[in-house]
This record gives C-alpha cells, sequence and structure tokens, in this order.
C-alpha cells in the first residue's frame, strides 16, 4: 500500500483529519505528522519557518523510510509540501493542496499577522481561543506570533513564487469558492504556471477544514487518485 501524508495548516491539527481516516485508510497507510510548535510538539527557540516546516517533512519522510508518497495538505500543509516537491520530487507521486495561500507580499503578511494577536482573539473570538487551547494546550498564545514571524518571512521570500515551471509533480490545487484567506485567482495563476497540474473549486466552502464537506472532499480526493 502506498503512503499518504495529511499535512494540517497553520494553527491547525491532525485531528481535522479524522472524518475522512476511515476512507482513506483503505486506500493509503495514512501519515498524520504534526508541524512543531501544533499540539503536543514544543515551539522550537529558534521559531519557525516555511524552510523548517519543510525539513521536518523531509525527517519525517527519511524517519518513516518513505520515498513512495502522496501528499494532502491543507493551508499551510499545502505550501510545505509543494516545497517539499521542489526538493525531493523524486519520493512524490502527486500532491492535493485545498485552500494553500500562493500570494505573499510582505503588506499581505502584515495584513494577515496583526490577526494573530491572542490578546485580541481571547476578547474577540472567545470560541477559537478555547479551540486553539484544546488543541495545542497554553502554548497557543506563543504559537500565535511565531506563525505570524512566519507569514512575514513568506511575504519577505516566498521560496515558491518564481520556481513553479520547476515542479512536475502531479498536482491537484484546490479551493472553495467562499474561503476569505486564498483567492480563486491566486489559485488558478499558480495552476497555471505548474507544469502538471490540475484545479478544482469546491461550491459553497470556506477555509477552515472543519467547514469543508467530508464527501463533497473525499469524491474530489477519490477522482484524482482514481479511488473506486
Amino acid at each position: 500500500m502506498s503512503n499518504l501524508i495529511l499535512l494540517h495548516g497553520a494553527l491547525g491539527h491532525s485531528d481535522i483529519f479524522k472524518p475522512y481516516l476511515h476512507t482513506l485508510s483503505q486506500h493509503f497507510t495514512i501519515h498524520t505528522p504534526l508541524f512543531s510548535g501544533h499540539g503536543d510538539q514544543s515551539l522550537p527557540a529558534d521559531g519557525i519557518s516555511i524552510e523548517k516546516y519543510t525539513q521536518e517533512l523531509s525527517d519525517y519522510c527519511k524517519e518513516n523510510n518513505l520515498t513512495d508518497v502522496s501528499i494532502f495538505g491543507h493551508s499551510m500543509g499545502g505550501y510545505v509540501a509543494l516545497c517539499y516537491a521542489m526538493k525531493t520530487p523524486e519520493n512524490i507521486n502527486s500532491i492535493i493542496t485545498l485552500g494553500t495561500k500562493f500570494d505573499w507580499t510582505e503588506e499581505q503578511a502584515l495584513k494577515e499577522s496583526k490577526m494573530l494577536n491572542p490578546d485580541v482573539i481571547l476578547e474577540k473570538v472567545p470560541q477559537y481561543a478555547q479551540l486553539l487551547e484544546s488543541q495545542h494546550g497554553t502554548k497557543w498564545k506563543l504559537l500565535l506570533p511565531a506563525i505570524a514571524d512566519l507569514m512575514i518571512g513568506l511575504g519577505k521570500n516566498p521560496p515558491l513564487e518564481n520556481n513553479w515551471n520547476s515542479i512536475h509533480t502531479p498536482v491537484q490545487i484546490m479551493v472553495g469558492d467562499k474561503d476569505n484567506m486564498v483567492t480563486t485567482e491566486e489559485s488558478i495563476r499558480v495552476h497555471r504556471n505548474l507544469p502538471n497540474a490540475k484545479l478544482a473549486v469546491l461550491p459553497d466552502t470556506k477555509h477552515p477544514m472543519e467547514k469543508v464537506r467530508p464527501s463533497l472532499l473525499l469524491s474530489l480526493i477519490k477522482d484524482y487518485w482514481n479511488l473506486s
């Protein structure tokens, strides 16, 4: 059985994939690693970056001897998957990204990162603060500024930006039509610049993984990977 790695997004958790495990495990050996700082993984003292997360994925594949890999990445997880494909194409069969933001500029990154203030979230979106604490423990307040720094780093130097045509791995770019973080336009642009890509726009679908309808997503996954 070939391997499928499910990668969560920034501030996400591998728990978001629970509704999909039963079906997907009939076709793949499933891996759900957590990026550092998320869940029970400690936050590195020297901070986090897309490069560091790409290295973590690379290390995970080496430690588990994974060379026959497909990846599904939600949001930032999709970005990391593509960075890994750029560096280690021989290990990857194909990638599906969902809700992955590709247009990173310094201005955009600053705007996004300003939303990651723990005190503001506690005051204005207490339910979200509770969710973050339940998934990541009390360190969620440290994880937010670390993710903000990661975004600012991405804005200054987006590693994928001028390298799309070097990624020959088959990719399906997917985006929800009601995603307020990722535009359909940026998804189409990347789809056109990747040599071996398909595109799917999910109707009536917002950014958070828990807002995606599992039946819809599973049907698209099965279609792309020819799963019966």
